[in-house]
């Protein structure tokens, strides 16, 4: 499948409505991540966060997220995070759930 929704440079998509779960399992393809169920809490959360806050939720706020939803302490929530998306909160997981690219942010 090729993406067919507007993406900047980067790759990252111009618009976050045009996301969906197809898209997102292309998109993690072209950074070599094979999609199962440990990443879709990740990725909806920062979906359902950018819906209620319109815009993307910092990797404090994931990492809080993860720790509370599945239980872990909040140093194993990041490290499981950089587990999952091992080139950085930014650089996948913002770009896999359909995020524009954020500016001048910290990666952890």
């Amino acid at each position: 499948m090729t993406i067919q929704v507007p993406r900047d440079d980067e790759g990252y998509l111009i618009n976050p409505d045009d996301w969906n779960q197809d898209i997102a399992h292309e998109l993690a393809r072209e950074e070599g991540i094979e999609l199962d169920e440990k990443y879709w809490p990740v990725l909806n959360y920062i979906r359902a966060y950018y819906t209620e806050h319109s815009i993307t939720p910092d990797v404090r706020h994931v990492v809080k997220n993860m720790a509370i939803e599945l239980g872990y302490e909040k140093k194993e929530a990041k490290k499981l995070m950089f587990t999952l998306f091992p080139y950085g909160y930014v650089q996948q997981a913002c770009k896999i759930s359909g995020m524009k690219r954020p500016r001048a942010w910290s990666t952890g």
